[in-house]
């Protein structure tokens, strides 16, 4: 497996969940999605290559970049992609299967909701792939049957993405799912709390967003 750390340009958000993350990074590769690098730097990271329009690095920082060995993947102001999509799109195409993205959170609501959207890359599926912020891991599950990691007391919320999800089942969460739908729209599914270190939940059909925060929400 793979690892990559992506630093996006939002807020630094420091944390619990950034930490774990930082501590299961195998000798991971330092992408940064533009100004993305200074908050790698800010956490002692040199990245490896810095992908994006650059229209948030000073020509001095980028200088002080490359001086460093840092690749510089610029690509041009009118593109479709943002500047995140394409690290992620680069990570995959690397080959890296376990993706940690810090930064991807901040005060432009549209930006971060176009953020969490980007986990359904046809490109990422397959990949173990979450953004870290604080004390949240937020991460996408398909069909099928997946174990959460955590502890007793933290706060797990699901949503629905992109319309309903069906046939939800879960195991050791306060309020039990039993072949359940989630619809698009209610909130039927934020702040569920673990019972135990795992949980499991299993989906028929649908996408949900999983937001695990560190104890009571």
């Amino acid at each position: 497996m793979t690892h990559g750390l992506i630093f996006a340009n939002g807020d630094i958000n420091d944390g619990a969940m950034v930490r774990r993350a930082f501590k299961s990074a195998q000798m991971p590769q330092i992408i940064a999605a533009d100004g993305g690098a200074r908050a790698a730097l800010y956490f002692d990271y040199l990245p490896h290559i810095v992908i994006g329009d650059l229209d948030s690095l000073s020509p001095a920082e980028v200088n002080a970049l490359e001086a460093q060995g840092v690749h510089i993947q610029r690509y041009p102001a009118e593109k479709d992609e943002t500047d995140l999509e394409l690290a992620l799109k680069y990570a995959a195409t690397q080959g890296m299967t376990w993706l940690r993205i810090v930064g991807g959170i901040g005060d432009r609501l549209d930006q971060t909701l176009a953020n969490m959207y980007l986990l359904a890359l046809p490109e990422l599926e397959g990949l173990d792939v979450a953004f870290v912020a604080g004390k949240q891991e937020i991460f996408l599950l398909r069909p099928g049957a997946h174990l959460l990691q955590g502890s007793a007391g933290d706060t797990l919320s699901l949503i629905p993405l992109g319309g309903a999800v069906h046939g939800i089942t879960t195991e050791r969460l306060l309020y039990p799912l039993r072949d359940e739908t989630l619809a698009f729209g209610p909130a039927r599914g934020v702040s569920n709390v673990m019972q135990a270190e795992t949980a499991g939940l299993r989906l028929r059909e649908g996408v949900l967003l999983v937001i695990h925060t560190v104890g009571r929400a």
